[in-house]
């Protein structure tokens, strides 16, 4: 007997591509706000959301990546709550750190810059799961 978990495999349904839009876009909305004017000089990384384009500093790009590595290998796939409501927390305590932040400061503004995913990441998370 393993003592060593085995990693879930890779998940990529329709509720998971829209948890990694959503993510992306308070992302972007952050990144805009807290490191558009004073990061300047850095190169930017374009990512692509949906059918459109953002750029995002080193930092926000990585924080990107690692939510979208979590977000696919989910151990409740199709069926997760928002992560906030999840009784396993799977992201490392800096990551965990930063993706708050940028939460508490685009959630709010989610509403009037995509009304729809934030809809949508409200009713997520109210729905009762059974994990």
């Amino acid at each position: 007997m393993s003592l060593v978990e085995p990693k879930a495999p890779a998940v990529d349904g329709p509720r998971i591509r829209r948890e990694k839009i959503t993510v992306a876009w308070m992302i972007v909305i952050y990144c805009k706000a807290h490191h558009g004017n004073d990061r300047q000089e850095e190169a930017r990384a374009i990512t692509t959301i949906g059918t459109r384009q953002a750029a995002l500093c080193p930092d926000c790009m990585k924080l990107l990546d690692y939510a979208n590595q979590r977000l696919t290998l989910c151990r409740f796939g199709e069926k997760k709550t928002t992560c906030v409501n999840c009784s396993i927390h799977c992201y490392q305590p800096l990551m965990k750190e930063q993706i708050r932040k940028v939460m508490r400061y685009a959630g709010p503004r989610m509403l009037s810059r995509h009304p729809v995913l934030a809809i949508r990441h409200l009713w997520d998370g109210a729905k009762k799961t059974s994990h």
